[in-house]
């Protein structure tokens, strides 16, 4: 039987309906778990339960040298770079590995690493707060990220956790990246794929219209042009974020005594509530609640919400209240 490489069409299909079982497997263990322990180990076992069911997914069928039900639905096989070979054992378990359990780790190590630098802003909560952490997360994970952070200094947690933050906002933006790249060219539905070097060849049914390859690449191209126009709002958001911050300092040098004096005079109410002194060059979020502009905007360094309500927004909807007297 003639074999020849597969389309996007195929692939994107292929992926669609792996992603469906897949779905309908993790339902059904998270729903067996809850009903033999409950709500609150179904709760910290819920990320668990789901890497479980994708690995055991992938092993009993890429991994033991069968076709996922995807790939079988849309008559496509898997092959290695050559185009001649089926993938090697080797290449189809770090296909797994980088599929399903680097990005839980990854993911996990990234959540723990935040929250623990975040413990002195937010002495109430705890990591057992958190159901979204995970019980074995806490023994594996957690242990060995403490012992690390513990060893920085202040002002190498405030780096670490700016950097936490740009990761976290980076790995969305790599995965449309590499989504647009796959649209033009057609050959990795998958970035743990693409490292592996797993590729696809079809076999049976028509031969995919070249207009179809036209509308992915078309697609393509819209979704660079997408992700660019994202990036692009991101670094303006923060350099104008950067700028208010100058601003701020460069008036706090100007005229620190005057807002202080009037600040002052309004007794325990004009309290910041992050710095628990008078409130220095007052600013308000879209919520209502007022701040010290140093305080808040420190804040939105890591976490673009309200300290009070916990409301999301925007760090340039900040308004600081320039001749405010209460």
């Amino acid at each position: 039987m003639a074999l020849a490489e597969a389309g996007p069409a195929r692939v994107v299909r292929s992926g669609q309906k792996d992603e469906l079982y897949r779905s309908g497997l993790r339902s059904g263990a998270g729903a067996a778990l809850h009903g033999l322990a409950g709500a609150k180990k179904w709760l910290e076992w819920r990320r668990e339960i789901e890497l479980l069911s994708d690995v055991a997914y992938f092993v009993l069928t890429t991994l033991s040298g069968y076709q996922t039900l995807g790939e079988e639905y849309v008559n496509i096989v898997q092959v290695d770079s050559t185009k001649k070979r089926v993938p090697s054992f080797l290449r189809r378990a770090v296909f797994i590995s980088l599929h399903t359990v680097v990005p839980y780790y990854l993911e996990k190590g990234l959540l723990h690493l935040e929250h623990e630098l975040q413990l002195e802003a937010d002495g109430a909560r705890t990591l057992q707060s958190n159901p979204a952490l995970g019980l074995s997360s806490r023994t594996l994970i957690r242990n060995w990220i403490q012992r690390q952070v513990r060893e920085l200094t202040e002002q190498q947690k405030k780096i670490t956790l700016q950097i936490v933050y740009v990761l976290k906002q980076s790995f969305p933006l790599l995965h449309r990246l590499h989504l647009a790249v796959f649209y033009i060219h057609g050959t990795f539905y998958h970035l743990s794929k693409r490292i592996a070097g797993i590729r696809y060849l079809r076999f049976g049914g028509l031969q995919e219209d070249q207009s179809i390859r036209s509308s992915y690449r078309f697609l393509g191209i819209i979704s660079l042009f997408h992700l660019l126009l994202t990036i692009g709002v991101q670094m303006y958001s923060f350099k104008q974020k950067q700028r208010a911050r100058q601003e701020w300092k460069l008036h706090r040098s100007l005229a620190p005594q005057k807002n202080m004096t009037k600040e002052k005079a309004t007794g325990r109410h004009s309290r910041c509530t992050l710095c628990l002194e008078e409130r220095r060059h007052t600013t308000a979020t879209p919520c209502g609640h007022l701040f010290c502009w140093e305080c808040i905007t420190e804040w939105c360094n890591t976490r673009t919400e309200c300290p009070l309500c916990r409301e999301k927004f925007h760090p340039q909807k900040l308004i600081y209240l320039r001749h405010y007297q209460m």
